[in-house]
């Protein structure tokens, strides 16, 4: 039987308990807890709040906490409309949006816990290091690729029709909620690009003003950064826009197909 050893300083523990007083309506939240600043292992600490004196969102919680009973709790958040991507983390066992997410719809009656987008690297906290996955972004180059001076006077136009086909792409705000949720981008997110970002592709490569196409579809042309895809189909679950980054991969492995026919 193999036998594996965990990283130094690796191993969850139980950390503290903080207790609502004089609260009739509670919900606990248990919350992963990692600072780089001292040598302890992780921790889930336990937070009790009073849901009568909180927002419906599990954000509204998070905000509570950090502000009235653990001011050092970390964690991203700004737009608060499900706009910006900041607060991703995984919540109740989903990737999603703490802005977004309702308390009401965490399952059950007991803890709700809280950890951080899973297979990131931490910063701190709640707080995912995601430089990694904005240079695979970067690496599409994700603008306009034009060969043709641009109109005079105007902007490059595209019909209705042209414009419907971007629907379900545009939307993507990089939270990174479907990429940190594949398996095969946990075990391969050294060179594959992840539904994310190939969702991002996707939109580029069917924009009607675009006239780089050739080339981009070159550039994915790649065992790792296009096919590491099974169609788990994750991606489409735990989207928090409803997109499904795992059509838009398969709609560039058929545009793959058909160029070499």
């Amino acid at each position: 039987m193999a036998e594996f050893t965990l990283p130094k300083n690796s191993r969850i523990t139980k950390g503290k308990h903080f207790a609502a007083k004089d609260a009739k309506k509670t919900r606990t939240f248990k919350i992963y807890r990692w600072s780089p600043d001292d040598d302890q292992n992780p921790r889930t600490d336990t937070y009790e709040v009073d849901l009568d004196k909180c927002g419906p969102m599990v954000l509204d919680a998070l905000i509570k906490i950090k502000n009235e009973i653990d001011p050092s709790l970390t964690f991203r958040r700004s737009c608060r409309e499900g706009i910006c991507g900041s607060c991703a983390m995984n919540i109740d066992g989903t990737n999603t949006l703490a802005c977004i997410c309702a308390i009401e719809s965490c399952k059950g009656k007991g803890e709700v816990p809280i950890y951080p987008l899973p297979h990131m690297p931490v910063v701190k906290d709640l707080v995912p290091d995601l430089t990694h996955f904005y240079a695979q972004h970067a690496s599409i180059r994700p603008w306009l690729r034009t060969q043709t001076p641009a109109p005079s006077g105007r902007e490059r136009l595209q019909s209705p029709a042209d414009r419907k086909q971007l629907d379900g792409l545009y939307e993507c705000i990089l939270c990174a909620c479907c990429s940190t949720s594949c398996p095969s981008y946990w075990w391969n997110g050294d060179r594959y690009l992840g539904p994310a970002i190939l969702l991002q592709a996707y939109r580029w490569i069917v924009d009607s003003r675009d006239e780089d196409t050739g080339a981009r579809l070159d550039e994915l042309e790649d065992p790792f950064k296009l096919y590491r895809c099974h169609t788990i189909m994750n991606c489409a679950r735990t989207c928090p826009k409803g997109l499904n980054p795992a059509k838009a991969i398969a709609e560039i492995k058929k545009l793959m197909v058909a160029r070499k026919v």
